[in-house]
């Protein structure tokens, strides 16, 4: 008889053991001979060194299994306890699996060109207007690739224009001050993965806020950095986030040139870079449009109607002047 302590560091507890522990009660059912209990992320095993092998080996694909698809149903457990390759859920364009098993894919041939682009180019710009899917997707890409291995932390970013990024009068720490701008961002990582793996991620640093006055004389290696709401940014900001790139280091910039902030004088340094980095071998420009809109319906037609005022405001200033 030997005692053997397996560590899960790649899932959410909660989930492997399954509501009211119905998980770890089948996988005890399964391995009779064996003594188990789970304590947190820790399970220990006591019994035969043979069975305990076998044990190990199979809780080791279950955690596999439940860190790629945010998911663990008995089916699954019985296959792979029995020997059988459970019944495949990936299709071919799945980035990731949302904290409920559901597939995130592109929605659109625009999203799917932003996941091409991101395999091919070390940067990305993602343009498009509101819901156009460009953030979502960005934001699941980088949890892929922390997931696989690729890189070692996530990296957020965004300019908090309307405090002027003078963030100092805000209330709290540096996470309180730019966790508003930063809140879309946080509501996708929410859905992509388990409550408790994003809390250790930012307690660890493996997620980092970083906000973009913040920036300077950093070097930022394995990671995927994204800088979200871009035409806010000035073309110093922007070039200055750009050039932060380190070793093994992808970045992903979103933003929608139709809603600049920017006072009327201050020129975006989004825009300025469409014209600059256009052509640069490892740079990729995406364009996203009111086709690719994901959310609710009305959103097009909002942004329909702004466009036909913009174009009818424009036409009567040429005509005043």
């Amino acid at each position: 008889m030997i005692e053997k302590l397996i560590v899960l560091e790649e899932i959410d507890p909660v989930i492997f053991y399954g509501v009211n522990n119905a998980n770890m009660q089948l996988i005890k059912a399964l391995y009779p001979k064996l003594r188990i209990v789970a304590r947190g992320n820790v399970i220990k095993v006591l019994g035969d060194e043979q069975e305990m092998c076998a044990f190990e080996e199979n809780i080791l694909k279950l955690e596999k299994y439940c860190a790629e698809y945010n998911s663990l149903k008995e089916e699954v457990i019985i296959d792979i306890i029995k020997g059988n390759a459970p019944q495949a859920q990936r299709a071919d364009n799945v980035i990731v699996f949302s904290v409920t098993g559901r597939p995130i894919i592109p929605r659109s041939d625009n999203q799917l060109k932003l996941v091409e682009a991101f395999a091919a180019n070390d940067l990305v710009f993602a343009i498009g207007p509101a819901g156009s899917g460009k953030t979502y997707t960005a934001i699941a890409l980088a949890v892929r690739a922390l997931k696989n291995k690729a890189i070692k932390k996530i990296i957020l970013s965004r300019p908090a224009v309307e405090a002027g990024e003078k963030l100092g009068f805000l209330p709290g720490d540096m996470k309180d001050k730019i966790d508003p701008y930063l809140q879309p961002l946080y509501d996708a990582l929410q859905e992509m993965l388990p409550a408790a793996k994003l809390k250790e991620y930012m307690e660890l640093n493996i997620i980092q806020i970083a906000p973009l006055a913040f920036m300077r004389g950093r070097t930022l290696n394995d990671a995927v950095v994204i800088l979200d709401e871009a035409q806010n940014t000035t073309p110093q900001q922007l070039k200055m986030f750009l050039t932060r790139m380190g070793l093994n280091t992808k970045m992903i910039v979103t933003g929608d040139i139709t809603q600049i902030d920017l006072p009327r004088a201050q020129r975006s340094g989004l825009v300025q870079s469409m014209q600059i980095l256009k052509g640069v071998k490892g740079v990729s420009f995406v364009e996203l449009n009111k086709k690719d809109i994901v959310r609710h319906q009305l959103v097009t037609r909002i942004v329909d109607a702004y466009e036909k005022f913009d174009k009818q405001e424009k036409l009567i200033n040429d005509i005043q002047q």
